[in-house]
């Protein structure tokens, strides 16, 4: 398993422009929104558990794996998410669907108009598995703004810069 500041420098490579990154803290979440209100819709029995549980789970102990600080604060945001989640869930069908698309295709745009601000593709076409870790590089980007993990930043820099 890849170090989390190795997928770290791949996936900032592909989002150094300034108005790429601040889109996709408006973009990424928006389609965190959208997956997991989909994903509400399938229960998995009479507990109240549905996929979206389970694939937040499996998730956060991945996340717990690369680095448990960031793992706490993506627990914390994935459980606000989860709320929101639930709250769309719950609207009407035509509602839920109108919800579901606007943050989904919402989302992809904000993250497109992002990427053509940087001149590059995403990183996912590249690398799919780096859906999985866009939003913990957005936490760690929050980390990075207040001065915490500068030890990851530095790393995540040096990576970064070595496979230019």
């Amino acid at each position: 398993m890849k170090s989390l500041a190795q997928q770290m420098s791949f996936y900032q490579r592909y989002h150094r422009s300034p108005k790429n990154r601040l889109t996709h803290f408006f973009g990424v979440p928006m389609i965190i929104l959208a997956v997991m209100q989909a994903f509400s819709w399938v229960p998995l029995g009479p507990s109240g558990l549905n996929a979206t549980h389970v694939i937040m789970l499996v998730l956060l102990m991945y996340y717990f794996l690369l680095d448990v600080p960031l793992a706490l604060a993506m627990t914390a945001f994935f459980a606000v998410m989860l709320a929101v989640t639930q709250q769309l869930a719950k609207l009407p069908l035509p509602w839920a669907l109108a919800a579901f698309g606007v943050l989904f295709v919402g989302g992809w745009i904000v993250q497109l108009v992002g990427h053509h601000f940087e001149g590059r593709k995403p990183a996912l076409l590249d690398n799919l598995f780096q859906i999985f870790i866009a939003p913990m590089f957005l936490m760690a980007e929050v980390f990075f703004h207040f001065g915490y993990k500068p030890g990851l930043q530095r790393e995540v820099q040096e990576l970064s810069m070595q496979s230019a």
